[in-house]
């Protein structure tokens, strides 16, 4: 919150310190709960954390790359050089830094490490795997000693800096959190990640997976496995272990031939399309049936493994012989290639060194992570599979807690630290459903946070003129129920246009021109008010130009659907509800705003901005879309206007709130405003509540200086040019995070818990004003989906 002096009228606004109410929330029914976090007792034995530096190369001095590579080499290094570390555990992010609870008998030493070849990788190549310029190269017994060679590496440690541990006492007791606070909850983080990492499992940020871990089969050769979060946070009632089950997307494992079958939904190894092979096959890691070898896929030969050929030197020295991969293994190992002869072969070599195995004696190895985006049918069944009561979901958490075991990490019996197993109580309340209003003042019954838009709206949209292509049975029923919705002229549609036939078969692009076409011939080259569009099936890909020649290029509203096999009323209201919203409708308003009864925004001209940014699938650079909302005509606010505008790749902050260029703003707040005030002279607003969706923790100071100081500039460039400089509104920050990892159960375990459930106290930050709200009915016990990590938080 921000505000200015009274009577300065010249004065720059300045930001609150944030802080927590001095009492709890007392109003309405309270309940008892159980929440995933876990105790985190015991007294550290030291005062201090000790921060070293790892340097970590090879023996030539390359560095070192790969945090597995790296976790080796240290633990290596501790069994060898126990008695120089004092017998010292140590807690190490398979990085560049290195933790421990007390000094080292050092500040700086350089250690020589060697591992055995075989235990530090199982990627050499080896006399089995022919290669394109002379290999298998040296003889088989000269390759077969090299797989065995040992590997030398350099580590030099450095002490950086130290820690205090109590600096975490001073946040728990509501006290400013500081680097140092904030350092110390990353080691211990880094204990329980290099925890998982000595148990061989997948390391997804702060999520891990077992191989034996329960996998829910997706289809397209795509697994979800499920494994298990874990993160220690400061609360009111200390420091907490935050566990919960978690999901992530791993290629299924298993012969290469089966992967791509399944990838491309084909049945027959004929109807693989190469070219999306080699994309769904890059950079993973493969194990061949004969040697047990393991590879990394660069690509695909040119040739099939019948006609690729490469030089191998004869036994006798007297140069190369150019045979077939197909003949190599024939003789080499008497292998008769049946399924792969005809197939490339896959190249795990170097760019200017190829090495060429046949499909058929390769298998995925398993714990790959899938990054690209699911398709629709997968995320449905990922939904699905992932549905569990409450009380699964916690026989699952003390299943995972005993299977960590967390006690027997010695970094953390060495800083004296245990987790208590049991699910910590909190008190929460139960706030009333808020009372909506429909057309003609009707009220909305509401039980249970839910309810249903029978026939009336509150506020319906006009429509002059507009279009509706395609299947025409299913245009009558819906305005079957349009007549019942009583939508004002929709029924009044221009004309119904279908595909030409024999454009099904062109591209997407050329399908959208087609159309328009026909659009342009029945308006006589205008463009209608709204386009109803018939899909043929989801994810269609004449999805994308359509909306973007609709919206971008001539700026028509338009919904797309794909009716389902049996539609019913409900469907179809639900479409019409979404179309009146578009065109400027609106379907609900709370009592409160009509009584004028709204806490805070009823008697003060108020206007809300909510901004979230959306990004692109991983591992696509492709920009990211930025969008404001903010409401319009107050006192009411349930109606809103948008903007949006795109961002670089991956970029969280807007940067273009407020964007002067001389004498006038065009960023995306002045457009707000304006469309507030509007031509009435409307109020100015006093008060601005921005809600902020997408951001984490350690975003909340860039939203406060950077974006807030945007739309600060912003208000003072626009009363500078509308009030005479004279407006100074006070404002409201408000962040809104969906993807947290804190669940909540009633005591018997079987039922969610009831909407409006709030808890504010227990498992809250200690300073910064924060609550849980689980704002929504449990329709079906399922889980939401984090696009940014590509994981699913297992929630109720």
């Amino acid at each position: 919150m921000s505000h200015t002096e009274k009577g300065d009228k010249t004065a720059t606004p300045r930001r609150l310190p944030i802080t927590r109410p001095r009492e709890l929330g007392k109003r309405r029914q309270t309940i008892q709960l159980l929440t995933n976090h876990f105790k985190v007792s015991g007294n550290p034995t030291h005062d201090f954390f000790y921060h070293y530096n790892v340097d970590l190369k090879y023996e030539d001095d390359h560095p070192v790359i790969g945090q597995g590579v790296c976790r080796k080499v240290m633990k290596q290094l501790h069994e060898t050089y126990a008695s120089l570390l004092d017998g010292k555990q140590f807690a190490y992010d398979g990085d560049k830094s290195l933790f421990t609870s007390g000094p080292l008998p050092f500040a700086t030493n350089d250690f020589d490490v060697v591992i055995d070849g075989d235990a530090l990788s199982r990627k050499i190549a080896t006399s089995q795997s022919p290669g394109a310029d002379g290999s298998p190269g040296p003889s088989d017994k000269k390759r077969m000693k090299q797989a065995g060679q040992s590997k030398r590496f350099k580590v030099d440690i450095t002490f950086t800096a130290k820690v205090p541990i109590s600096a975490i006492a001073l946040v728990l007791g509501g006290g400013q959190e500081s680097e140092n606070s904030q350092e110390v909850l990353r080691v211990l983080d880094i204990i329980l990640r290099q925890h998982a990492a000595r148990q061989n499992r997948l390391l997804v940020r702060q999520s891990f997976f077992r191989r034996d871990s329960d996998c829910i089969k997706l289809g397209g050769g795509v697994l979800g496995c499920q494994g298990f979060h874990s993160s220690i946070r400061p609360t009111q009632s200390g420091l907490l272990l935050n566990c919960d089950l978690s999901t992530t997307m791993v290629v299924e494992p298993g012969p290469v031939i089966a992967f791509l079958l399944s990838n491309q939904g084909v049945k027959d190894t004929s109807s693989i399309d190469w070219g999306k092979a080699k994309r769904a096959l890059n950079k993973l890691r493969i194990e061949t049936t004969h040697t047990k070898a393991e590879f990394r896929i660069v690509g695909l030969s040119e040739n099939s493994c019948y006609n690729q050929t490469f030089p191998l030197k004869q036994k006798d020295g007297n140069g190369t012989v150019d045979v077939t991969v197909y003949d190599y293994f024939m003789d080499r190992w008497s292998m008769k290639l049946e399924k792969s002869a005809h197939m490339p072969c896959l190249n795990v070599g170097k760019p200017n060194r190829p090495t060429y195995l046949p499909l058929e004696v390769c298998r995925l190895v398993p714990l790959q992570r899938y990054k690209r985006s699911l398709s629709t049918s997968q995320r449905s069944k990922l939904v699905e599979a992932s549905r569990q009561r409450p009380d699964q979901r916690m026989s699952k958490l003390y299943g995972e807690l005993r299977a960590n075991n967390y006690d027997s990490e010695p970094m953390m019996k060495e800083c004296g630290i245990s987790i208590v197993p049991d699910f910590t109580q909190v008190q929460g309340r139960v706030l009333e459903a808020p009372q909506l209003s429909a057309a003609d003042g009707r009220q909305l019954y509401t039980p249970n946070g839910r309810w249903n838009f029978n026939k009336n709206v509150s506020n319906r949209a006009y429509l002059e003129k507009g279009i509706v292509s395609s299947l025409l049975h299913l245009i009558l029923s819906l305005f079957k129920c349009l007549s019942q919705f009583d939508l004002q002229s929709m029924e009044k549609y221009s004309a119904v246009i279908q595909e030409i036939h024999k454009m099904k078969h062109q591209s997407p692009a050329k399908r959208v021109e087609d159309m328009f076409r026909q659009v342009n011939i029945a308006f006589g080259g205008n463009n209608p008010e709204f386009l109803l569009c018939f899909l043929p099936e989801k994810n269609s890909d004449i999805y994308g130009p359509w909306k973007r020649e609709c919206l971008a290029q001539r700026g028509i509203v338009t919904q797309c659907l794909v009716p389902p096999p049996n539609v019913k009323d409900q469907y179809l209201t639900n479409v019409l509800l979404k179309i009146n919203a578009k065109l400027g409708g609106l379907n609900s308003l709370l009592k409160k705003e009509i009584t004028h009864a709204i806490p805070h925004v009823s008697r003060i001209p108020t206007i809300i901005f909510g901004m979230d940014v959306s990004h692109g699938s991983p591992g696509r650079d492709v920009p990211s879309v930025a969008a404001v909302v903010s409401s319009l005509e107050w006192p009411i606010i349930s109606k809103y206007r948008a903007s949006v505008c795109t961002l670089p790749p991956r970029q969280e902050m807007i940067k273009t709130l407020f964007k002067q260029d001389g004498d006038t703003d065009h960023g995306l707040i002045k457009d707000s405003l304006v469309a507030f005030l509007g031509k009435n002279n409307k109020p100015k607003p006093e008060q601005i509540i921005i809600f902020r969706d997408g951001v984490s923790e350690s975003q909340f100071d860039q939203v406060l200086n950077d974006e807030l100081g945007q739309i600060m500039e912003a208000c003072k460039f626009f009363g500078d040019k509308h009030f005479g400089g004279n407006w100074f509104p006070k404002f409201t920050v408000i962040v809104a995070q969906k993807n947290h990892h804190t669940r909540f159960f009633l005591r018997n375990g079987v039922n969610n818990v009831p909407p409006g459930t709030v808890v504010d106290g227990v498992i809250c930050h200690p300073r910064n004003y924060d609550f849980y709200m689980c704002a929504h009915a449990g329709i079906i016990v399922c889980s939401l989906w984090d696009y940014k990590a590509n994981t699913l938080p297992c929630a109720p």
